[in-house]
C-alpha cells in the first residue's frame, strides 16, 4: 500500500498566486475572444459581398 495520503482540503493561494491566475484567465479569454473574431472576420471575407445576391 502506498504511504502518501492525497486530502480533499481545497489547495489555499495566496494574493500572488491569485493574482497570477486571474492573469493568465484574463490572458486565455482576450486570445480566445481574438480567435474569434479571426474566424468570423475570415469566414465573411471569404463568402464575399456576393453572400446578399444569393436566393432564398
Amino acid at each position: 500500500m502506498s504511504t502518501n495520503t492525497t486530502s480533499d482540503a481545497p489547495l489555499s493561494l495566496d494574493a500572488e498566486q491569485q493574482k497570477a491566475r486571474r492573469s493568465r484567465s484574463k490572458a486565455l479569454a482576450v486570445v480566445l475572444g481574438l480567435m474569434v473574431v479571426m474566424f468570423y472576420a475570415v469566414t465573411i471575407i471569404k463568402l464575399g459581398p456576393g453572400i446578399m445576391d444569393r436566393p432564398l
